[in-house]
Parts: structure tokens; C-alpha cells; sequence
């Protein structure tokens, strides 16, 4: 083999989604005359096996040193002819991938002008590949530990996953108990299961199980590292009671000197009180009580007999208790945080938070759980049962004032609400949509179900709802005004209760997760995978995976089936124990750098540290993944990058303008 360049050009013609636009043997006939190009060829699907073998013969038997194929994005083949040019005996980083498919094919349609388009991009690619050098990819070792960040059921599913396979998982929840908002359900859709039944032995699987780690009332501060090696701070903060010597009788509870309950409890959304002293609800996993430092009369004011505290038999409740943070090794995050339901007071027309009887549907859960505050009947601030109810759906979704986007299951629940209010009441119920959507498996049955249990189904966004009386039937009650498209009218409906059916949307610290971890979030403000088709659960941050609704709104089938991808990811990569990195990182020549850290702040993935000793920047290269950000703005002209640097990305635009 010459020491100069035998570049060899491979034209694809991808079926006719390139040759239906590009004349590719023209294409191929240019490529030919271009400087250090010795074979030029055409095939119609290059990524195919005939295809690779084509280059791998000619590699052979022509001497080539370069290779460059024209064809799709390289996000699709590149991996795959790095291999066939290894395969052939290259380094495989002496190739080049020109993207003429989407760059070219897909969006020009002017045959003559995508030809040329194809000729100058190809023409860039041969000048560049001359002086891409040889580079070598390297191996970590992986830490064979899981992080999951949320308790919800996507974090229950996919740590049980890990944890089943021999993996050992720490499994980090903010929330006193695990459960998520699936806890606070009564039934699920379409089968109507009880929620809590095949909710609460997975939650208490996790409790149970030899290689899960539980840390419940934590949250992750800190994460440094990189893929394979992460280094995670967890702060608990303090519950008041130690775990590991509460026996959960609850002895404490019933002790506090608040004998009555007077403060609003969380879980059931301010509908019913607690003690300062509680569990969270019934089936809390774990199932000890937490005192809240904000309630309780000792650790506000100082002034309480601590009851609770001699009340105690194992001598569990600690009041001096503090906040403590731990340190945490891990190969693979996988972050389930779940998502936070619409705010309907910004949706003043709808009367919530000033009309009484008008509630959330997640409140409405609530009141029909058998563990909520009414247990299981719906009742009205006077205590009386509803007779007619009103759900309202699409409330902050489906609107450009608020989130244009469709959360998903507000149409299925709306149903199974409007199913459980007439059993429980046999109130009259009325629904209230704008579409009705209804694609999972056995939702279209459960619709055709709730029409034949004599629901009443109104097509139309709803203007208002008022307690503004015109007619002596309207008095007293909350009258729903909304046109009806189907009947082509303006009707005023009295109901008793309104149920507000409010979309998701995702997690108030949702941007403090995104900074914490690298991640990146989308116009909803919901995390963003890698590719929405080839990579649904992975992110831009190696060794970092999404699972549930932190993703965008999903139901708890797409959330468990999300999380069991999410688990199957990670364990694929600490199975493998050496995680490989790329060589792309950016380089700093240290004679050049002038210290002026600049740097250090612009890069998105934590990659640059100052070393004080040299008064220069060191890139860290197993987190660079090679952005360039700190190569362009390092005033110096210090840092460059392999496989990208000035030079050759210089010669690429050269050849594409020449």
C-alpha cells in the first residue's frame, strides 16, 4: 500500500429514495476525477451485505487507504461500515460518511440541483478523508451497580428488572414511600384492576429484595463521573423515626398531642388531614412514619411533651435527627421522575379553587379509593352524595394557551371515572371532549362499554363553568356552559361536581434533573431521548436512560414497557463490564493555553478540568463527546479535536464551496 491517498468512492442509491432525485451515475463519473480517487462505484443499497463485500474487495485488491460512501445519515450505517472497513484491514476511523439521502435527496427537488448538491458534498468528503488520521477506540471499566432516580411504577418495574438479573440497584425516591402517583388510584383502564392490588407486591418486592438499596425521602444532589463510573451524592433527609429500628405498630401516631388531625395530607391532596407524625397511606412502602418538621410543635417551637418519643416501644423516633448525605458508585442511571398534573387555576373559567364542589381528576381519585377521605363515595362539601357529575376533558392539553400537545390518557381515565362515579352514586354523568382517543388495546371496547352504560357523551370545549343561576333548575348548582358541536347548539348544564380531566406535565424540578444529569428537554419541557425511533430510552448522556413519564405522558402500560427497556439498556452496558470510548475528544495543547477558563463554564457535559499545577485546561475524555464548543471559543486557538480538527472540517468546506 502507497504512502498518499487510494480513496475509494461508494455511491448508494438507496432503492430510488437517492436515485429517484440524484443522477447517481453522474455522481459517481465526478468522484472518479477527483484528486486521490482511485475506484468510483455505484450500487443500489450499499449498507447491504453484497455491498460491503464490494468495499472490502476493492480494499483488497486495489490498495485502497481511504474510504468514503455516499449515501444516508451517518446516525443510520456509519457504525456499520466502520465495521466492513475494519473488517478489510483499515483503521476504521480512515472513513467518511456523506449524508446525500436526508441532506440531499429528501429535500431538493430539483433533480439537476440535488445532482449538484451530491457532486460538491462528495467532492468535500474526498478532500477531507485524505486527512482524517488513524485513531483507536479504548475501554473503562463499568461499575456493574444501577441508580433509579423515582419510585413511580416506571423506577418499581425497572429496578425489580435489574435487580432479578443479580444486578445490585439503589433506588432513590423524594417521596416518604414509593408508589408514585399509581398509589393514588382506585381502578386502572381497561380492565379496571384494583390499582393498589398489583401495585402494592411490587412495591413491596422492592422492599423485600437482597439487591435493592431503598432510599425514600432522598434525593440526588450531585452527579459526577461519566458513563460506567458515576459518582452520585444522595442527600436523605431527616425522617424523625429510624427505619432500621421502627417496627411500624404506629404506637407514635396515636401518641402525638394533636389528637385531632389538622394538617392537609399529601397523598390525598389536601382533601383529608394528618398528624405532623403519619405514613403516607396505607400500603407505604416503607411503611414507618415520617414527622414533618414544619407541623410538628417540638421540632418548630420546642414546646411539646413528646408523647411520641415515650410512646414508642423500640425507641425508633430520634428528634435530633439530621439531614446526612452518602456517596454512591454507579454504572448506569436510569431516571423515572414521573410527571406532575396540570394546574387548572390557570384555567380560571373552569372555577377551580374558587367554586366549591370542583376538583381535579387525580382528587377525584382520591375521593373514589376506598382508602381516600370518603371512602370510596364521592361526596360534596356538605357531605351529600352527587347526583349529577360533569368531566371535563382536556384541560391544559390540547390548547395553544397552555400545552398544545395531547397528554394521552386523559380520555381513557375521563371514561374510567365516569364508569366508577355512576357505579358508586349512580349519579347522571356527562362528559365533556373535544375528540375522543381511544387507540390501546381494549380502549375502544371500554368506550363502546361506558355508551352503553348510559354516559352522557358531549362534543365540545367547555366556555365556562358558573354558579351563576338563569333558571330555577340551575340553582345551587354548577352550571357547565358548552357548544355542542354534534347538535349544533349552545347547551347550560346544572351538575353537582365538576372533574377537571387535567393533562400532564412534567416535573416542577424537572430542569434541575436536566442541568444535574446532562439531559436534554424538549419545547414541553419533558426529557428528550436520543432518537425517538432507534433510541427511545436512551439520552445524549452516555450510561443515562429515561423511562415513564418523565418522557412524555404515557399509561402505565407504555410506562412498564418503557422502564423495561430502560432496565434491559443499563444492563446491557454494565453486563458488558468495559464501556468504549469514542476517540473524539477534544485535546488541549497546554504550551498554548493561557488559563482563562472560559472554557470550563461553555461545556455542556462537565468534560474540562483546570489542573492548577500547569495553569491549563485537561479534557476529561470519557465524558467529552466531542461537540467542539470548547474549540471554537478557546481565544488562544489551543484546543483542538480529533476526527474533527480545524484543519481537516477546513478542507471539507473547501472541497463542498470549491
Amino acid at each position: 500500500m502507497t504512502d498518499g491517498p487510494r480513496i475509494g468512492v461508494y455511491v448508494c442509491d438507496c432503492g430510488f429514495n437517492i436515485l429517484g432525485t440524484v443522477d447517481v451515475p453522474e455522481v459517481v463519473r465526478f468522484a472518479a476525477t477527483l484528486e486521490g480517487v482511485t475506484s468510483a462505484r455505484e450500487y443500489k443499497f450499499m449498507c447491504s451485505d453484497p455491498g460491503q463485500e464490494l468495499i472490502k474487495k476493492d480494499v483488497r485488491e486495489l490498495g485502497l487507504n481511504r474510504i468514503v460512501v455516499a449515501s444516508c445519515s451517518p446516525w443510520l450505517h456509519e457504525r456499520t461500515f466502520r465495521k466492513t472497513v475494519a473488517d478489510a484491514g483499515l483503521n476504521p476511523f480512515l472513513f467518511h460518511m456523506v449524508n446525500i439521502r436526508e441532506g440531499v435527496s429528501w429535500v431538493t427537488a430539483d433533480k439537476a440541483a440535488a445532482t449538484e448538491k451530491a457532486k460538491a458534498l462528495v467532492r468535500g468528503g474526498v478532500r477531507r478523508v485524505a486527512l482524517q488520521e488513524p485513531l483507536e477506540v479504548r475501554t473503562e471499566p463499568v461499575n456493574p451497580d444501577v441508580l433509579v432516580l423515582g419510585g413511580g411504577i416506571a423506577g418499581i418495574h425497572a429496578a425489580l428488572t435489574i435487580a432479578n438479573s443479580g444486578k445490585k440497584v439503589v433506588l432513590v425516591e423524594r417521596e416518604p414511600s414509593i408508589g408514585g402517583n399509581m398509589a393514588r388510584f382506585d381502578k386502572t383502564f381497561p380492565t379496571l384492576d384494583c390499582s393498589s392490588c398489583i401495585l402494592t407486591p411490587k412495591m413491596t418486592a422492592v422492599k423485600d429484595h437482597p439487591n435493592i438499596t431503598l432510599y425514600t425521602h432522598s434525593e440526588v444532589v450531585q452527579v459526577d463521573g461519566h458513563v460506567g463510573n458515576f459518582e452520585v451524592t444522595v442527600e436523605r433527609r431527616p425522617r424523625y423515626v429510624r427505619e432500621d429500628l421502627c417496627n411500624g405498630c404506629l404506637e407514635c401516631i396515636e401518641a402525638c398531642v394533636y389528637r385531632d388531625r389538622r394538617f392537609a395530607n399529601e397523598f390525598d391532596l389536601g382533601l383529608a388531614k394528618r398528624k405532623p407524625i403519619y405514613v403516607p397511606f396505607p400500603q407505604a412502602v416503607p411503611l414507618k412514619p415520617v414527622i414533618d418538621p414544619d407541623d410538628c410543635l417540638f421540632l418548630k417551637l420546642g414546646k411539646c411533651k413528646t408523647t411520641c418519643v415515650t410512646a414508642c416501644p423500640r425507641d425508633a423516633i430520634d428528634l435530633a435527627m439530621k439531614a446526612e448525605r452518602l456517596t454512591l458508585q454507579v454504572g448506569a442511571i436510569i431516571v423515572a421522575t414521573g410527571f406532575k398534573p396540570f394546574d387548572p387555576r390557570r384555567k380560571p373559567q373552569y372555577g377551580y379553587g374558587t367554586l366549591p364542589n370542583v376538583v381535579t381528576a387525580l382528587e377525584a381519585e382520591r375521593l373514589l379509593s376506598p382508602t381516600g377521605p370518603s371512602e370510596g363515595v364521592p361526596r360534596l362539601r356538605d357531605g351529600s352524595v352527587p347526583r349529577a357529575v360533569g368531566i371535563i376533558h382536556c384541560v391544559g392539553s390540547r390548547d395553544a394557551n397552555t400545552n398544545a400537545y395531547c397528554s394521552k390518557v386523559c380520555c381513557m381515565y375521563s371514561l374510567k371515572l365516569a364508569h366508577l362515579v355512576k357505579e358508586r352514586t349512580g349519579a347522571e354523568v356527562y362528559n365533556f371532549y373535544i375528540d375522543m382517543r381511544t387507540p390501546g388495546k381494549g380502549y375502544e371496547e371500554f368506550y363502546k362499554k361506558l355508551l352503553e352504560e348510559g354516559a352522557h357523551l358531549i362534543r365540545g370545549r367547555v366556555a365556562e363553568v358558573t354558579n351563576a343561576a338563569l333558571s330555577k333548575g340551575e340553582i345551587g348548582k354548577l352550571v357547565i356552559r358548552v357548544e355542542d358541536t354534534l347538535a349544533g347548539f349552545v347547551r347550560r348544564i346544572p351538575v353537582d361536581m365538576v372533574v377537571l380531566a387535567v393533562g400532564m406535565e412534567p416535573q416542577a424540578d424537572a430542569q434541575a434533573v436536566r442541568r444535574l444529569l446532562t439531559l436534554s428537554c424538549g419545547s414541553e419541557g419533558f426529557f428528550t431521548e436520543l432518537h425517538p425511533k432507534l433510541a427511545p430510552v436512551s439520552t445524549a448522556t452516555d450510561g443515562v436512560f429515561i423511562a415513564g413519564a418523565c418522557q412524555g405522558p404515557k399509561d402505565i402500560p407504555d410506562s412498564v414497557a418503557q422502564a423495561g427497556a430502560a432496565a434491559a439498556e443499563a444492563l446491557a452496558l454494565v453486563d458488558k463490564g468495559t464501556v468504549e470510548v469514542q476517540p473524539y475528544a477534544a485535546v488541549v495543547e497546554e504550551a498554548r493555553c493561557s488559563g482563562c477558563q472560559i472554557c470550563l463554564g461553555l461545556c455542556p457535559y462537565d468534560a474540562i478540568e483546570f489542573d492548577k499545577e500547569k495553569k491549563a485546561a485537561h479534557i476529561v475524555e470519557v465524558k467529552c463527546k466531542g461537540c467542539g464548543v470548547c474549540v471554537v471559543a478557546c481565544p488562544s486557538a489551543a484546543i483542538d479535536q480529533r476526527h474533527f480538527r480545524t484543519q481537516v472540517v477546513l478542507e471539507e468546506v473547501a472541497g463542498v464551496l470549491a
